[in-house]
This record gives C-alpha cells, structure tokens and sequence, in this order.
C-alpha cells in the first residue's frame, strides 16, 4: 500500500507554531543579556539582580556573565523545596542570558559622559523591556528569579509586590556592598520594566495554536512577574 507524502496542514501550523515560540525565547534570552551589557557599559546603574551580579564579579574576579550563569543555577535549586518545576525558557535562561552578556561586553566598550551614557542606559531599558515580552510571550516557563518570587508568594501567601520587592531589595542592598553599580539606570528601571514588558508582551503575543486568537500575556505566570 502506497504511503502519502503530504503533510497534513495541521502539522505544518503546530510546526510554525513551535517554531515561532522557539525563536521568541531564544531571541528574547538573548536581547534580554544584550540589553544588561548596555547598562553596564553606560554606567548609571544595573538592573536590581545585575547589581548582585556586578558585584560578585568584582568579588570573585569572574566575568559578571558566568556568575550570573552561577547566580541562577543556584536559584534554581531553590526551586526544589518551594515545589516549583522548569522549563525550557527557566533552564535555558540560566545559560543564554549570561553567554550575551559576556559577547556583548567583549564588543561594546564602556561610555563617559551624559551625552553617551544616557542614550545606551535608556536604550538598554527599552531593549530589555522587548527581550522579557520577547522570552515571556512564548510561554515554556519562567526565569529562575522571577519563578522563585512566585514560588514564595504562593508558599507564604504574600502578595507578589511584597515578595518581589522583599527579593529585590535584597539583592540590590547585597550587590551595592560588593561594589555592584546603583544609580539613575537603577531607579529608571525599576519605574519602566513594568509598563515596557506589558507592551511588549501584548506585541509579541503568540496565536493559540490552530486559532486566529492570541494570548495575551499578563494572566499567570507572567501578571505575577509584572504586577508590582
């Protein structure tokens, strides 16, 4: 009995399907360890967890890209006794983020002076606000950090903002006593991400597979890691 070569159209759009998801979060991963370089190299203040990973760069000597490598991968153990499992994006994040980080630092030099340094922290902002939509939107998990901020708040059963702000002083206070750089980039930040991810998260959304809807970020998990 002769076998058919067509593809059945359903398989070609469940295909289609993954494959967009895949490059959301790979791409977004990416961007999102671009977008940490470029406030690096401008200077006026990191993210709260880049803060905790300059930091222990300058501690330890290592690249600030391995040990965020490092920094997750012990997150991510933190995991076990709060019963939160992963996914590719969370596993995946632990490894893409801290590998763009370190090409982007290695071909990108450092700025002076307001004229360069306010352009590259707004544009590192704005580029990590479209790398979290990007890697959020397509939905095989989240990062280790924000997994354990959600993780806490349903094993404490504090509000997300509590939790989330609890976590991120945290780092940012541990960061800044091992040299970690706060600033201007630090508080504008903190004010944007959430409002930035939101956009993004609603540009990028991903079609239900096999329908014309798309999902609209912003219900569990990725609303706990936005709301503030």
């Amino acid at each position: 009995m002769r076998q058919s070569t067509h593809t059945r159209p359903g398989g070609a759009i469940v295909s289609a399907h993954l494959t967009r998801r895949l490059l959301q979060l790979y791409v977004g991963l990416a961007l999102y360890g671009v977008s940490s370089a470029l406030l690096v190299c401008a200077g006026l203040g990191l993210e709260p967890w880049g803060v905790l990973h300059q930091g222990l760069a300058e501690l330890t000597g290592l690249t600030i890209g391995v040990v965020s490598i490092v920094v997750g991968a012990v997150v991510l153990l933190l995991w076990i006794p709060i019963r939160q499992r992963p996914g590719l994006g969370t596993v995946s994040n632990v490894f893409v983020i801290g590998l763009a980080m370190d090409a982007t630092l290695a071909l990108v030099p450092r700025v002076d002076g307001p004229g360069a340094q306010i352009p590259l922290m707004a544009g590192g902002i704005v580029l990590n606000g479209a790398a979290t939509g990007l890697y959020i939107a397509a939905r095989f998990g989240p990062g280790p950090r924000d997994g354990l901020m959600t993780g806490l708040h349903r094993l404490t059963g504090r509000s997300i903002r509590l939790v989330r702000t609890a976590i991120e002083v945290a780092v940012v206070a541990t960061g800044f006593a091992l040299g970690g750089t706060v600033g201007v980039g630090t508080v504008a930040y903190a004010l944007a991400i959430g409002p930035l991810a939101q956009l993004f998260l609603r540009v990028f959304a991903v079609p239900e597979k096999g329908t014309g809807s798309t999902v609209v970020a912003g219900g569990s998990p990725a609303q706990a890691i936005l709301r503030r």
